[in-house]
């Protein structure tokens, strides 16, 4: 599928505005990605072709076809319990030093998708409190954020067909933790719900709305950013951490080199950051 002449004369600049819109880097070779994610669109906001398309968003003129294109384009790959360790480490040792705090345990799930990450987060909190019940008089709350807005309604509908709850869900998770909906689909409990609230945050913006945190999730998230701007986010995360607060990355992510605010505490298996 490649593009035409016209098309590539438009992509590096398409480039551009979209690493600044949203802080997505797309390389020399993701013309194929371009096309196959906003060819539905063309038809769709009444343009002639993708060159039309992407010079339209560069533009900026389409506060509508703008938000879809980054609905399109921001990478919604996503399972429930991904990489097991992150919640493994919450459970048993993050949450124990979080107990019995008289103010609300806050945790932000950044980039969150369409809801697995949070709604995970959600039913360690609830296994953890069978085991130890009152563990939070202050209680819990934790935030989702993605960009985009058919992502955030995924997730405040909270409910996955067969195909998703199969990617990363235990048996027993799926009995305890979803009910069906008529349809073929199971929503999350509402004991899990209750949990977890969605907003719509930009990670390049300023998260100062959301107030400070214990625990920050932004998993295989920076791997899609320039390093200045992973460096740039790694400040905001910092400064949004209560003091000692823990950040957890993608397994493959790595921060030498991009920020000095955390330090890197190894487990067995897996790893966190913590708030210098």
């Amino acid at each position: 599928m490649s593009f035409t002449e016209l098309e590539v004369r438009h992509y590096p600049e398409f480039c551009q505005y979209l690493e600044k819109q949203c802080g997505i880097v797309l390389g020399e070779n993701k013309q194929y990605l371009v096309k196959s994610r906003l060819g539905p669109l063309v038809n769709r906001y009444g343009q002639a072709d993708l060159s039309e398309l992407l010079l339209k968003f560069t533009r900026g003129s389409d506060r509508q076809l703008n938000a879809a294109i980054i609905d399109a384009m921001t990478t919604n790959e996503t399972l429930w319990f991904r990489d097991t360790y992150p919640f493994d480490i919450l459970k048993t040792q993050l949450l124990d030093k979080l107990a019995g705090r008289r103010t609300p345990v806050k945790i932000w799930s950044a980039a969150c998708s369409s809801g697995q990450e949070p709604y995970s987060i959600a039913m360690i909190i609830q296994e953890y409190l069978q085991s130890k019940p009152g563990a939070f008089p202050g209680g819990i709350q934790i935030i989702g954020t993605d960009i985009s807005s058919e992502m955030l309604e995924r997730c405040s509908k909270a409910e996955y067909n067969h195909l998703s709850l199969a990617r990363g869900l235990s048996p027993e998770r799926r009995a305890r933790f979803f009910e069906e909906v008529g349809n073929g689909d199971m929503r999350v409990t509402a004991a899990v719900r209750k949990l977890v609230s969605f907003r719509s945050l930009n990670l390049l913006d300023s998260y100062s709305s959301l107030g400070k945190f214990d625990i920050v999730f932004c998993r295989n998230v920076l791997i899609y950013f320039s390093a200045e701007m992973k460096t740039r986010i790694l400040q905001n995360i910092a400064a949004s951490l209560h003091s000692e607060g823990i950040l957890m990355v993608g397994a493959s992510e790595s921060m030498a080199g991009l920020s000095d605010k955390f330090t890197l505490h190894r487990c067995s298996p897996g790893m966190y950051y913590a708030k210098k």
